[in-house]
């Protein structure tokens, strides 16, 4: 079955290429396609989409606002952000929202359809600026991080990865690892950081300043 995809893009030119790109890519259809998020409950009902792709910067209400609203009408539909926007803090309000990706859009149209793939498959992507953003921007809170939360050195690396983007699956390979001995290894960290998921684990790394 097809992925179902709407577009929220207020930029016309940006909003066709999306559609053109994933028009041409028989694993994606796209249901809907609109220039702002006004209404945005009765699109996704109507639209059913699985992922939605949401610009930050748009007239009326901005992207950051819309994803409570969808993830009211559906949990389980993942959102990408796709925005110019790297600073932290429209990175953390998106993630603390309920964001599961975050794409900067000056990165090619592979790295969106590769985002699209990674959180149909339970993953938490980010353009690589923003995973190097989110990794190192406080790295001089490292020791008193860990401390903190008692992570050993596996989840460290773990932790570190997921934040790359990584799924269960590639964790695991990356690492030589069990598929459920990675799954185990995330139960652990989201237990010491007191997360439930793994976009909830990246948001609390921004929002204590935890560098891995």
């Amino acid at each position: 079955m097809a992925t179902r995809i709407v577009i929220f893009e207020d930029n016309e030119k940006v909003r066709s290429s999306l559609v053109t790109l994933l028009g041409n890519e028989s694993a994606y259809v796209v249901t809907g396609a609109h220039p702002d998020a006004s209404d945005v409950g009765r699109r996704i009902r109507q639209e059913t989409p699985h992922v939605v792709i949401l610009d930050i910067d748009m007239p009326g209400m901005n992207g950051i606002s819309a994803i409570p609203l969808i993830k009211e009408v559906d949990p389980e539909i993942s959102i990408v952000m796709y925005t110019q926007f790297e600073d932290d803090e429209k990175l953390f309000k998106s993630l603390c929202a309920g964001a599961d990706g975050y794409v900067l859009k000056k990165t090619s149209p592979g790295n969106l359809l590769a985002a699209i793939e990674e959180v149909r498959a339970g993953g938490a992507p980010l353009s690589p600026a923003v995973a190097r953003k989110v990794l190192f921007s406080f790295r001089d809170q490292r020791q008193s991080s860990h401390a903190k939360y008692e992570l050993t050195d596996r989840e460290i690396e773990v932790l570190q990865l997921l934040i790359k983007g990584y799924s269960v699956k590639l964790i695991a390979a990356e690492l030589h690892i069990a598929y459920d001995t990675c799954r185990s290894h995330l139960r652990n960290i989201y237990r010491k950081l007191h997360v439930n998921c793994g976009k909830e684990a990246i948001a609390k790394v921004l929002a204590e300043k935890i560098v891995l």
